[in-house]
């Protein structure tokens, strides 16, 4: 009877595998495309373009100025903005499409993802291959792809009024959405992939997996950091390492009135945020990396521990490198980027040692 009842297990587990493998693969694929999205929204910051479109059309924004016309009333628009105003004065059309370009394929990107994220999931869905515990999920994802693209119009909103540049709340608000959007999809596309797991008995397991939660939390509480750091421009001042122009502490740090102001608009306050939880992973991910070592772990789960450590060592030099050199476009494109590979790892870890 023990021998049956395992062979009808195998025989259920493998058809539902079969039939969640595409589900799981087209939710890998729109990860990437909202790695994409966090990389050309980086893009958009850094070269200021994110306030060129003025307006926001969900449907006809998707076409792109078609004749001179069109540019010249765009361009127009933007005539009107604080940015051009106090930033941009005298900008020629040609420079005014430069920036143009940025905001305009980030926008177009996020309704590709809209499409590729809704078209499928009602293809599965009307192929009954998403039972409904899978599909509340996946409702609930599709709704925060939803909210998100209304908090990228509330942070341009932000910086069409009176200041040139968005406000750093929203800015942290839009980047942290999609980073959740992104561990919702691939959380959901790893359970499908592994739907199966066995209880690690070995309770020094169960601590290194609840250590890993902890590593995930403090990632996502860098990138918050982080969004006030590119908010705020922090990164263009204090540009020395590991002193902050001499100081561990800089003397700056509790300048503003009231104090707490100083941990989202004071820039030693927030760069030093961003330092201190830089700092704290620099310690805690080797510390859970010999951890992961002194245990029998499978290869693969093994080789998670091993690029969680890599993508540290690579994030954290690559801020070094960012701040030391005054934030060049390429390396600040790539420390954002290598954000998301950091808490991918991270997430990866989590997983195997579930």
């Amino acid at each position: 009877m023990g021998a049956r009842a395992a062979t009808s297990t195998a025989d259920e587990i493998i058809p539902r595998m079969a039939i969640q493998k595409p589900i799981a693969i087209w939710l890998l694929v729109c990860c990437v495309l909202v790695f994409a999205m966090v990389v050309v929204g980086g893009v958009t910051r850094l070269t200021d373009s994110g306030l060129s479109i003025v307006e926001w059309k969900p449907i006809l924004g998707t076409i792109p100025p078609l004749s001179e016309s069109d540019w010249e009333e765009i361009f127009e628009k933007y005539h009107k903005t604080p940015q051009y105003k106090k930033v941009n004065q005298g900008m020629s059309p040609d420079e005014f499409k430069n920036i143009f370009w940025w905001e305009y394929f980030h926008r177009l990107l996020g309704r590709v993802i809209g499409l590729v994220f809704l078209i499928p999931f009602l293809y599965f869905s009307l192929r009954k291959r998403i039972d409904q515990p899978l599909g509340l999920k996946l409702a609930g994802i599709f709704l925060l792809g939803g909210l998100q693209g209304l908090m990228g119009w509330y942070m341009v909103k932000s910086g069409l009024v009176d200041n040139p540049h968005v406000s750093q709340y929203r800015l942290t608000a839009h980047l942290s959405l999609a980073f959740i959007i992104f561990a919702a999809m691939f959380h959901v596309a790893l359970k499908l992939f592994f739907p199966a797991g066995t209880l690690h008995e070995d309770n020094r397991v169960h601590s290194l997996y609840r250590f890993s939660q902890a590593i995930i939390g403090l990632i996502f509480l860098m990138v918050l950091s982080g969004g006030f750091v590119a908010g705020i421009r922090a990164g263009l001042a204090y540009n020395t390492f590991p002193l902050m122009n001499g100081h561990f502490i800089p003397p700056e740090i509790f300048t503003m009135e009231p104090w707490y102001r100083n941990f989202f608009d004071n820039m030693a306050t927030v760069q030093f945020d961003h330092r201190i939880i830089a700092w704290i992973l620099a310690i805690l991910v080797p510390i859970f990396w010999f951890k992961s070592r002194r245990l029998t772990l499978p290869s693969s789960t093994q080789l998670a521990c091993n690029l969680l450590l890599f993508m540290l060592v690579v994030q954290i030099s690559l801020g070094v490198a960012t701040l030391l050199m005054v934030v060049p476009l390429p390396l600040a494109v790539a420390h954002q980027a290598g954000a998301m590979l950091l808490f991918t790892a991270a997430l990866w870890v989590n997983h195997k040692l579930r």
